[in-house]
């Protein structure tokens, strides 16, 4: 069974730092579309950056510059480094592992992480 654990949430002061991690089991990590998310209380969820298999990365306006998505695809895992907090940044962070071939999308997402941004 696929698993996405996330870990390194939390509470944070503006302008302080956090690095999310997201750990994969039982797909082969390499090959997918990584992506970290997020859901504000009240809002949809939103996509905070991406990294394909291939290492490229994109990342939304509001991420960029502050966000860094990396990964190690040797412990298969994704990483999201975030600096310069802010409180709008307070959310449910999710990571998703994401495969689309042949017709078939092979959709994953972990349980979501916690990170509150307040004095």
């Amino acid at each position: 069974q696929v698993q996405l654990v996330e870990s390194g949430g939390g509470l944070v002061q503006p302008g302080g730092s956090l690095r999310l991690s997201c750990a994969a089991s039982e797909i082969i990590f390499s090959i997918y579309l990584m992506g970290w998310y997020r859901q504000a209380p009240g809002k949809q969820r939103e996509l905070v950056a991406q990294i394909g298999s291939d290492g490229i990365i994109s990342y939304p306006d509001s991420a960029k510059g502050r966000f860094t998505i990396s990964r190690d695809n040797a412990k298969n895992t994704v990483y999201l480094q975030m600096n310069s907090l802010k409180p709008e940044d307070t959310a449910v962070y999710y990571c998703n592992a994401l495969r689309v071939h042949g017709g078939r999308r092979d959709d994953y997402w972990g349980q979501g992480t916690q990170v509150t941004v307040s004095s």
